[in-house]
């Protein structure tokens, strides 16, 4: 409606003001919007996917063992809740010194699970992490292109819409740029480094994923 109007107000201007306005105006005025999943993008981009097939094959090990443990530790932990809720009832649902040292241990026993976890996903959770910020790198110029490309002055995430029609998204257009920019990474970091830069000795960024073999969240 904006730019109807806009033209309207064009067709009825002097002659003379048009020849002063119409460069200015042109330059000025806004092409479209459009709606980008960029997490969807860098997820099927050609260098996320065959990444993700190397992590698979070049850390197996790690993560069969990684996948072993984990059942384990969730099969004792549900055990122990089993034990802890059997032994509140017994108890008619009111404290007992027993129950709080059962209850202490099974939070005990969650912690070091946790811990031996994100000590056992390490590696696989840092491959993931150096595989997608070699690609972020890159998205912030694969952005800017598609919408040069799509005529675009405006991109707006799938989740700031309440509604849009399949021809405004270029998501797509962004994983063309991607696999121009980024036709391939490693999936093997330098020794010490860490996501976002951070040096060996210093706390990873973020957790090892509760299961390496699925998808890491991207950025």
């Amino acid at each position: 409606m904006k730019m109807i109007f806009k033209a309207a107000a064009v067709a009825l201007a002097p002659v003379s003001l048009i020849a002063l306005s119409t460069a200015p105006a042109i330059a000025q005025s806004k092409q479209g919007i459009a709606v980008a999943d960029i997490q969807r993008a860098v997820a099927t981009s050609n260098a996320y996917t065959t990444a993700r097939t190397q992590i698979q094959t070049t850390y197996k090990a790690q993560i069969d063992s990684f996948t072993a443990r984990k059942n384990a530790i969730d099969a004792d932990l549900r055990a122990k809740s089993t034990a802890l809720d059997a032994a509140i009832k017994a108890a008619g649902g009111k404290p007992t010194p027993a129950i709080q040292t059962q209850y202490e241990a099974a939070q005990k026993a969650q912690q070091d699970g946790q811990a031996e976890l994100q000590r056992l996903g390490e590696p696989i959770a840092l491959a993931n992490a150096y595989v997608e910020e070699q690609i972020t790198a890159k998205l912030s110029d694969a952005l800017k292109a598609a919408m040069t490309k799509s005529k675009v002055d405006l991109v707006l995430g799938p989740d700031a819409t309440v509604s849009y029609q399949p021809g405004v998204d270029i998501t797509q257009a962004v994983v063309t740029e991607l696999n121009a920019l980024v036709p391939s990474v490693s999936i093997t970091p330098p020794a010490g480094w860490r996501p976002g830069g951070q040096q060996q000795g210093q706390a990873p960024a973020a957790a090892a994923p509760a299961n390496p073999s699925q998808q890491p969240t991207s950025r």
